[in-house]
């Protein structure tokens, strides 16, 4: 499963994670919200059933059926990982959330993604 990842150093990382859960949640209260997918150069609408869990320091929100994003908030950062079906959703969660980050934070903060490598396995 493809995954990315983010780290926002920031003093109000808390803040962002209930803002972004609680606007999922409401995104999901209209359900299966019908989002654009872009794959093969033509725009098609998937339904995706999108559900928010949180609390002050930690936040999941699922995309069903394209993936999921955790959100974990310290003292001074907020850190995001997303995992997706395939590569090109996992662009499409990446945009969503950037959107979204930005435009909470009065366009102060934008993840920059990272994309870890698959798990090594231990040496022999």
């Amino acid at each position: 499963m493809p995954t990315s990842e983010a780290r926002i150093d920031t003093d109000r990382p808390s803040r962002y994670l209930i803002q972004f859960c609680r606007h999922a949640n409401a995104i999901g209260s209209v359900e299966p919200h019908r989002l654009p997918m872009h794959g093969d150069g033509t725009e098609a609408l998937q339904h995706v059933t999108v559900r928010a869990e949180w609390s002050d320091t930690e936040g999941t929100v699922t995309l069903d059926p394209w993936g999921h994003c955790r959100l974990e908030a310290t003292e001074t950062s907020l850190s995001i990982r997303l995992e997706a079906c395939d590569e090109d959703t996992l662009r499409r969660i990446e945009d969503i959330v950037s959107t979204d980050i930005h435009r909470f934070s009065g366009g102060l903060l934008k993840p920059t993604w990272q994309h870890p490598g698959p798990p090594t396995a231990g040496l022999a």
